[in-house]
């Protein structure tokens, strides 16, 4: 009955090619992506009604329920997103997967249209937050086996642009639809959602499993993937290039044919040295078999630059999540905006998300390095300048929403490159070690389930930040530790990003030297032939 779906061992799929396609794979994990925040932010109007009416709390203590409900969705997707990780590396097929979390998403969505007591809304949170880790983790070690190393950045750049969207128009299209229509047509909404997610999960087809029918294209997968899982990392394509900018002395110098062999011993003996220095810089077989025997994502964690990049995910949320919770209360105090013009001056912020498939082209092409680096150099005085709007006229609003589109590129130009720098750094991790030490998916979903959590942990801190701040000491105050933030964590993302700059500093010293040493035993080569 369902053949036409899932094939049988005679005949594919229906539309194979067009389902296992990396637009459409793309399309259903941005649309997962898009469906699980819209979900998650489509509640927040209704939670204050939901916690008054259904729930008998008092409106004094709406704020305080508002921040636990907060910290529970967090604290699930911190506890479930590595173990969604490691389930999902062991994983034959990361679809089922998929739908399990869209089940988990529907579930919490009908405990939240349905509760009336604390228990069943914390657990409806609960539930959203498990979910949550399921579509991220999954989703993006799928969209990374699929793209391949060449892709990446631009693939995550509509991941973001779906994030983005979706935290812009949940809260938005929340509020309007709950005065025009009330309380459950919240949830029609976000169960229609959910239909049309659901069926784009059922529909996609891996391109491992699209091999099956189609060889050519499990071939194209195996080119581009080895033991660690990308064929190419930042770090092997500069190396690449050096050693192919470098001039052959061997090629320019016409030697005689009798002092041949003696160059290729020279050269032998060359390859050598090198390859013993280079053995230095590998594990010891000590080292390996103790790491070996730990968890894949405590070796990651062993990782600088993946921590790095972690690091600068958790202070990307944290700048987001913090105009949550201060900026339309500034607009309302300020410019006295209701509802709806709070909701819309996030447009600037988020609009300009649409640059993000352009920033990831531009960091496949170039490397994420100096794209983040801008974005958190950039960012830091845009934040600090919003303390210039104080008062109400055409010029402060002008003003306000000029800072946010810049604030907002400056997100973008952080939260890309950033995502795709954690493929490369489990790359470049990997490549270090044994084949199959990852085991046999590699450790993309355990890096993003460690990415989930950065970005859950940004998102806990992010509204306590601003929102504390803000209520003790003001909005110039709270943009001003902002702006600091942002400044500072250039620090280590301009250090590790695509590898340790130090390292590569070392590297290219030892390039130098071993060149220089070569060419000093060819000329004497030829001094003795002579």
């Amino acid at each position: 009955m369902f053949q036409w779906l899932t094939g049988s061992a005679s005949k594919p799929p229906m539309l194979l090619k067009f389902r296992s396609s990396k637009t459409f794979i793309i399309v259903t994990i941005s649309s997962a992506i898009f469906t699980d925040m819209f979900v998650y932010g489509i509640v927040v109007p209704v939670l204050p009604f939901a916690l008054t009416s259904r729930a008998n709390i008092a409106p004094s203590s709406i704020q305080t329920w508002i921040s636990i409900f907060l910290a529970v969705y967090g604290a699930a997707t911190l506890v479930a997103a590595p173990i969604c990780g490691w389930l999902a590396d062991r994983s034959s097929s990361p679809r089922t997967p998929l739908i399990i979390g869209l089940l988990a998403l529907g579930g919490s969505t009908a405990m939240l249209c349905v509760g009336n007591s604390i228990g069943m809304l914390a657990g409806g949170r609960v539930l959203q937050g498990i979910s949550a880790a399921v579509v991220w983790v999954v989703g993006l070690a799928l969209m990374v086996d699929t793209v391949g190393p060449d892709e990446v950045g631009q693939a995550l750049g509509y991941v973001g642009l779906s994030m983005s969207m979706a935290l812009l128009l949940a809260p938005l299209l929340g509020g309007i639809v709950f005065n025009a229509a009330g309380y459950y047509a919240v949830f029609a909404m976000a169960f229609g959602l959910m239909l049309l997610d659901i069926f784009l999960r059922l529909v996609l087809i891996e391109k491992k499993v699209a091999a099956k029918w189609l060889p050519s294209e499990g071939g194209d997968m195996v080119a581009k993937t080895d033991a660690g899982g990308l064929k190419d990392s930042v770090d092997d394509v500069e190396m690449q290039a050096i050693s192919k900018s470098r001039p052959s002395i061997s090629s320019k110098t016409k030697e005689p044919e009798e002092i041949r062999p003696d160059l290729t011993t020279t050269a032998s003996a060359t390859s050598a040295r090198r390859a013993a220095i280079h053995s230095q810089e590998k594990p010891s077989t000590r080292t390996t078999r103790f790491t070996s025997r730990l968890p894949p994502v405590l070796t990651l964690l062993a990782s600088r630059r993946l921590l790095s990049a972690l690091y600068a995910c958790i202070i990307q949320a944290t700048l987001l999540t913090a105009f949550d919770s201060i900026l339309p209360l500034f607009v309302r105090d300020t410019f006295g905006w209701n509802s709806l013009g709070a909701g819309l001056i996030f447009l600037p912020i988020v609009v300009v998300s649409f640059l993000g498939p352009v920033v990831g082209y531009l960091s496949d092409k170039h490397g994420p390095r100096w794209y983040a680096i801008a974005g958190y150099a950039v960012s830091c005085p845009c934040l600090i300048l919003l303390r210039l709007v104080t008062h109400n006229s055409l010029e402060q609003k002008v003003l306000l929403c000029a800072l946010l589109a810049l604030i907002g590129t400056c997100l973008t130009l952080m939260i890309t490159p950033m995502m795709a720098e954690i493929t490369y750094a489990v790359h470049a991790k990997a490549e270090r070690r044994p084949p199959g030490f990852f085991g046999k998916n590699g450790a993309y979903a355990q890096a993003y389930s460690l990415f989930n959590v950065a970005f859950a942990a940004g998102t806990m801190i992010g509204p306590l930040l601003g929102g504390l701040v803000n209520q003790s000491q003001g909005w110039g105050t709270a943009t001003l530790i902002l702006g600091l933030v942002s400044g500072v964590s250039g620090v280590p993302v301009a250090i590790w990003t695509g590898g340790s700059i130090f390292k590569k500093r070392r590297r290219r010293r030892r390039e130098v030297r071993n060149d220089a040493g070569e060419a000093q035993e060819l000329q004497n080569e030829g001094v003795k032939a002579n």
